[in-house]
Order: structure tokens, then C-alpha cells, then sequence
């Protein structure tokens, strides 16, 4: 088995992270990254913005170019499906019927757009439901850039992160936007309540109407438009309806495998599957997070996807650290950037910190007077402070509230202790 190489399955931002990393570290056999799309690896978080708002044809923000994949000797199979693991004789079969040997395998496969499940109004006939448009690959932006022209209506089902990037970048090309949320309130997951009220403000200033507390009821389609009724009875008409709902970990080839399934492929703290030879990373894996007493997670974030497809490179050579990286998350929308670090819902308090026209920080203490989490909106001055945060979250300092409300007195000196 000695000259079995390294294979990833997902040519995402995890799987080009942990096939670089693989080489940075020494590792000098064969690496292959199979990818489903017809692309090189590619940033993700351009495509609900630059990419809808470029004014010329937009291209893909590469991660890993040809040059690159050949200077770090990595084989990158584009349009490959893998189907199936035979994890007895270390081998990945793809759906072109070609057979891969793997001496370590990662799974970085991601996550997909939650589907819509409604109820068609009228004949199911009068609607097609493959006119939803979703936001994941840069092929889903483009088909979703080519919607979005002045005066167009559209209609966005989902008050999370991604819809919200998209209103944003739907209201900057001049369609008129609704947001439909079942919540109360917009984002509900992630950020407190007066974080979601600063955004909401900033939507409504912009234009953006919201719907929010109302189910919908059914989607009929008529004249080229999409009409949806809310369950208490009013209808919208749009040119362009678009979902984002959340999105579930690809597990489909790791349940067939056999692997462990627990809100995403099952992981240990260094990213080891059930399987000892074969390793998750990204959005697809729950993982125990030791600063949060070994409770399992899955983060779907950026930054989470980048540091966990770095160290599992590590595990797959042998290395016996945990993975403890702080979960942090940023939206960009309008003029204002968002970021949190952390796991806001461990908080049992919270305390507000004021920046003036800078922004404002929210800081979740336990019980124990520990940071859970910060969350922090303004200008892009509030990434210092946040970093700050994290590094106080890592530390498990036990804090004053008083100290954390007084914008005189500086996070790096709490970090001092």
C-alpha cells in the first residue's frame, strides 16, 4: 500500500487547503483532488456579491490556478463523481467507472442548498420547481446574476446570511426585494437580537420589504411569473425566487461507506472518521470542540473550511493534535461588516460595548464569566476587536463585565490579565 497516495474527495476550499498543506508538509507521494465541478478550486464567498454586481462576464476567484496545482504536484480530476468506498482494499470508485487506491482518504464534500419543501398553489402542473434558484457553485450565480436587472422583482425565502448578502446585491442592481422569514425576526441562528436589528435597518433604509413571522402557504406560477401566497392569505408575484434555507452536510457517500453519520460525517478531534484511513474536514463533519467541554459542532464558514482543511492535513500524516481553531464567521452587507467569533448560544450573558460610529461589540459570557462569544457589527474596523475576542475566548480568562462594557479599556489589555 506504500505507493498509494493521498486522495480528496472535493475540490472545495478544504480539499485545496489540505492538498496544499500535504505538500508543505512533507508529504511527497501522489496527491489527487477529485472535484465534481468543471472548475479549479474556488473561493465561495465572492459569489453572492462581486460575482452578481461585476459589471463585465465575472470568473471564478481561484484558489489553486494550473500553475500552482503543478508546482505542489497535485493531480486535479474536474467533472469526477466518486460513487463508492471499498475501505477494505483502500480503493474510490468514480462514476466514469475509473478505480482510485488511497493510502489516507479525505472526505471534503461540502454542503447543498436545503431544498424548498411547499405546497404548490393549484395544479402542481403550474409551477415548476426548477425555476427555485439557489445560491452554492459559481454556476448557481451566474444563472442568479442573469435575474438581477433593474426594476425586476424579486423574492428572496430565507432571513439567514445568504439571503440577506443577496438582497443586498439584488437592491445594488435595482430589483425591488422582498424577504420572506418564518422566524420573527432575521437572522435568528448566530447573532443576537440587536445585531439583527441594526442589519434589518440597514435593509429597510436600502429598499428591502420584509415579510417576516409568515409561513408560506403555496407557489403557483403564471405569465412568466412566480406568485406565492403567505398563510395569512396575501400573495407576491416576482420575476426571480430564490431559496436560502440553510443548507445539509454532504454525507451521502460516507453513510454508504458505512462511516458514522451525526449531523454531518461523525469526526474525533483530529478529523479521523469511524474509519481510521479516512478523514472528513469542512462542512460535511461534526467534530467535539474541546474550548466547549468536547460538545460536536459543524460549522459551515469560510475560515472554518480553510483551518480545518489545514490541519487534518496534518492527521492524515500522523499528527495527534486536536482541532481547537475558534469558530469565527463574517457577512459583508451594504456599508456594514458583521463578524462573530465563538459560539454565541453558550452565552449566558451578554454585554454590550459601544464604539460610537464604529460599530458595537456584544460580548456572551458563561456563567463562569468566560467568553463564549463576541459578535461585533460597523465599519471594518470592528475585525481588530474581534480578533481580539477570540484570542480571549482561546484563553478562557475569566472577565469583568464592567471592564468588557468600557470602550476605554482596551481588549488587549484584559488578554494580559
Amino acid at each position: 500500500m506504500s505507493n498509494y497516495g493521498m486522495v480528496i474527495i472535493g475540490a472545495g476550499e478544504t480539499g485545496a487547503r489540505a492538498a496544499v498543506e500535504l505538500r508543505s508538509l512533507g508529504w511527497t507521494g501522489k496527491i489527487t483532488l477529485i472535484g465534481e465541478e468543471a472548475h479549479a478550486p474556488y473561493e465561495r464567498p465572492p459569489l453572492s456579491k462581486p460575482t452578481l454586481l461585476e459589471e463585465h462576464n465575472p470568473s471564478p476567484a481561484y484558489i489553486l490556478d494550473n500553475k500552482q496545482l503543478e508546482e505542489h504536484r497535485i493531480e486535479l480530476m474536474k467533472g469526477c463523481k466518486a460513487v463508492s468506498i471499498d475501505k477494505n482494499n483502500h480503493s474510490v470508485q468514480l462514476e466514469n467507472g475509473q478505480n482510485i487506491n488511497y493510502e489516507r482518504l479525505l472526505l471534503a464534500t461540502g454542503a447543498q442548498p436545503r431544498r424548498l419543501s411547499i405546497p404548490l398553489s393549484g395544479s402542481q402542473s403550474r409551477f415548476d420547481t426548477s425555476s427555485v434558484l439557489y445560491l452554492r457553485s459559481f454556476g448557481d450565480a451566474l444563472s442568479l446574476r442573469r435575474r438581477l436587472e433593474p426594476g425586476k422583482r424579486v423574492v428572496i425565502i430565507g432571513g439567514g446570511f445568504i439571503g440577506l448578502e443577496v438582497a443586498a446585491s439584488a437592491r445594488e442592481c435595482g430589483c425591488e426585494v422582498t424577504v420572506i422569514e418564518a422566524g420573527p425576526r432575521i437572522l435568528m441562528r448566530g447573532v443576537p437580537e440587536a445585531i439583527a436589528a441594526i442589519v434589518d435597518a440597514r435593509h429597510r433604509s436600502a429598499g428591502v420589504q420584509f415579510k417576516l413571522g409568515v409561513g408560506i402557504a403555496g407557489i403557483s406560477s403564471s405569465g412568466g411569473e412566480s406568485i406565492i401566497t403567505l398563510i395569512n392569505g396575501e400573495t407576491l408575484a416576482c420575476d426571480a425566487l430564490i431559496a436560502g434555507i440553510g443548507a445539509i452536510p454532504e454525507t451521502a457517500l460516507a453513510a454508504a461507506s458505512g462511516l458514522a453519520i451525526e449531523n454531518g460525517i461523525s469526526v474525533d478531534e483530529k478529523l479521523a472518521t469511524s474509519d481510521p484511513n479516512i478523514f472528513a474536514a469542512g462542512d460535511c463533519c461534526s467534530f467535539p470542540h474541546p474550548l466547549y467541554g468536547g460538545m460536536r459542532i459543524r460549522l459551515e464558514a469560510w475560515r472554518n473550511a480553510q483551518d480545518q482543511g489545514t490541519h487534518v492535513a496534518g492527521s492524515m500524516l500522523g499528527a495527534k493534535e486536536a482541532y481547537a481553531a475558534v469558530p469565527w464567521f463574517w457577512s459583508d452587507q451594504y456599508d456594514l461588516t458583521l463578524q462573530v467569533s465563538g459560539l454565541q448560544g453558550i452565552g449566558t450573558t451578554t454585554v454590550h460595548r459601544t464604539l460610537g460610529s464604529s460599530g458595537d461589540l456584544f460580548f456572551h459570557l458563561t456563567d463562569e464569566r468566560t467568553l463564549a462569544a463576541a459578535s461585533g457589527i460597523g465599519g471594518p474596523g470592528i475585525a481588530k476587536d474581534i480578533r481580539l475576542a477570540e484570542m480571549l475566548i482561546a484563553s478562557k480568562a475569566v472577565l469583568d463585565p464592567d471592564a468588557l462594557a468600557r470602550p476605554d479599556v482596551k481588549l488587549k489589555v484584559l488578554l494580559k490579565g
